[in-house]
C-alpha cells in the first residue's frame, strides 16, 4: 500500500473511531460529542462544574471543535493522538460550522425525547453555549476569529480552551472566556506530559501566557494534574501564572478516560482531596483564594479575591 493511501486509510478509521466513541462529524473537519453532564442535566439528575462556576446549563451546551488536529500528543488527552490528522483541502465556513454543529448536537440527544422532561429537551434543542475545545487543537482553524462570532451572532456564549502554543491566533480571538491549558511548571516536564510535535512550542507557550494578561476578555488557566508526573512544583506553575494574570485557574485532576488509558494508569488520577492540597499552595504563592470546588468532578476554582461571577 501507498503512503498516500494508508495515511487516507488511517484518517477513514479514525473518524470511524470517533462516531464510536460517540462524536458526530460535522461538516467535513469539524466534530461535536455530548458529555455525560449533558445527558444528566436534560433528566434534571445534576450539572456540569461549569453550572456552578460559570452558570453554563449543561442541557444547553453544544461541546465542539472545528479541527481535529493537533500539535501535541498529551498523555492524559482521550482521544488517539497516535493518529496524525492532516489538514482538510478546504475549510468549511464558520456558517456552515455552527449549522451542522447545531444539526449534530439535536441528532445526539434525539434519543432523550423519551426520557427527559419534555421542556429539558426542547430546551436543549436550542443550544446557547458553545465549548470550542473537545478534541485537537481550535487555534489550528485559521478562520477561528469569525467562528467565534458567527456563534455570537447566533446568540451563544463562547469559551475557547486552547494549548497555548500559536499566541498569533491567541490574540485575534476574542470568546467570552478564554482557558489557556498549562500542564506543566517547566520546559522538561512539558517534554514529557504534552509530547510537542515540534520544536520551540514551550517559548510559544510562554507568549500566549503574557498575551493573556493584556486581553479584555474573561482568561482561565485550567492545570490537569497528574499524580507523579507534574503536581509536584506549585511554585514553577505559579511563577508561569504570574505573566497572565488570569482572572481564574482551573485546577482539574486527570481522570482515566478514553486512549489516554493506553498511555496511564488508573493510579494517576489525584483524589479531590490532593487537588485542593495542591490548589491551596498555589493559591498562597499567587495571592489567589479559593472560590469554589466540586468533589464529583475533583475541581477546584480559583480567583484573585475568592469570588466568580456567572456569564448567564
Amino acid at each position: 500500500m501507498s503512503r498516500r493511501k494508508q495515511k487516507v486509510t488511517e484518517i477513514t478509521d479514525f473518524k470511524s473511531l470517533l462516531k464510536k466513541q460517540g462524536y458526530s462529524l460535522a461538516g467535513s473537519h469539524s466534530a461535536v460529542k455530548t458529555c455525560l453532564w449533558l445527558g444528566r442535566a436534560m433528566k434534571n439528575e445534576g450539572q456540569c462544574y461549569k453550572a456552578a462556576f460559570y452558570g453554563i446549563q449543561s442541557h444547553r451546551c453544544l461541546q465542539m471543535t472545528p479541527t481535529l488536529m493537533c500539535n501535541q500528543r498529551c498523555l492524559h488527552c482521550w482521544r488517539p493522538t497516535e493518529i496524525d490528522v492532516p489538514a482538510p483541502e478546504e475549510w468549511d465556513s464558520p456558517v456552515e460550522i455552527v449549522g451542522s454543529c447545531i444539526q449534530s448536537q439535536r441528532k445526539l440527544i434525539s434519543g432523550f425525547g423519551h426520557s427527559a422532561p419534555r421542556e429539558m429537551w426542547m430546551e436543549g434543542n436550542e443550544p446557547k453555549h458553545v465549548a470550542i475545545s473537545l478534541s485537537g487543537e481550535p487555534t489550528m482553524f485559521p478562520h477561528l476569529p469569525e467562528l467565534i462570532e458567527e456563534f455570537k451572532r447566533q446568540g451563544f456564549t463562547t469559551f475557547v480552551v486552547s494549548n497555548g502554543t500559536l499566541p498569533a491566533m491567541m490574540e485575534k480571538i476574542d470568546p467570552a472566556q478564554l482557558y489557556m491549558s498549562l500542564d506543566a511548571p517547566d520546559e522538561e516536564t512539558y517534554e514529557k506530559v504534552c509530547l510537542p510535535k515540534s520544536s520551540h512550542l514551550w517559548e510559544k507557550i510562554n507568549r500566549s501566557l503574557e498575551i493573556l494578561k493584556d486581553k479584555d476578555t474573561r482568561t482561565v488557566i485550567r492545570i490537569t494534574l497528574i499524580k507523579d508526573v507534574n503536581m509536584f512544583d506549585s511554585q514553577g506553575y505559579a511563577e508561569l501564572i504570574k505573566k497572565a494574570q488570569p482572572d481564574y485557574i482551573e485546577v482539574k485532576a486527570y481522570m482515566h478516560l478514553g486512549f489516554s488509558r493506553n498511555r496511564l494508569d488508573r493510579e494517576a488520577m489525584p483524589g479531590h482531596d490532593e487537588v485542593l492540597e495542591f490548589s491551596q499552595e498555589l493559591a498562597d504563592h499567587l495571592g489567589y483564594k479559593i472560590a469554589d470546588d466540586v468533589r464529583i468532578s475533583r475541581v477546584v476554582l480559583l480567583s484573585k479575591d475568592g469570588s466568580v461571577s456567572h456569564l448567564v
